[in-house]
């Protein structure tokens, strides 16, 4: 194990699960990129020895303890998401820069699409179009992470 790497993904996904935590409302809440399921995606294709499925079923439940709402609906969404992304990692690599941006659209999508058919079968009426949001911000994001030099270990470092 590397004990420094490790140190590194605690701290990414505490710093990830603190933004989640920050006060959001309004046009903000709507807008906000589910920041603890970015940083996942992000280990589970930096670094899959040390970041799997099971750390992502954990940050769900703790998602779950969080949020207040159905408990257990983060926990499947990531994990479901996080499977995705474990099972192309090693293609991903090989994958350019906007290549990697539209999988990890597709990733956050899951994620969202998994949340909203638990949620309907909970009883909630659709969201409208405005639910898919913080996918789209979310991509923003990771395309600014990759900017600033946070490559994912592709050979494209900018995409």
């Amino acid at each position: 194990m590397h004990p420094s790497k490790l140190k590194s993904i605690y701290l990414s996904l505490l710093l990830a699960f603190i933004c989640l935590l920050l006060p959001w409302s309004g046009f903000s809440l709507k807008l906000r990129p589910d920041f603890l399921l970015l940083v996942i995606i992000f280990w589970l294709i930096r670094a899959p020895n040390l970041c799997n499925v099971g750390t992502a079923w954990f940050a769900g439940l703790c998602t779950d303890l969080a949020t207040g709402g159905i408990f257990g609906q983060f926990a499947l969404a990531y994990t479901i998401t996080a499977f995705f992304a474990v099972m192309y990692q090693r293609r991903l690599v090989l994958y350019n820069g906007t290549q990697q941006l539209f999988y990890v659209l597709l990733l956050l999508l899951i994620s969202q699409v998994t949340l909203l058919i638990l949620k309907v079968f909970g009883g909630a009426q659709f969201l409208g179009w405005t639910y898919f949001l913080p996918s789209i911000t979310g991509v923003l994001l990771w395309k600014i992470a990759v900017m600033f030099g946070l490559n994912t270990g592709g050979r494209v470092r900018g995409a």
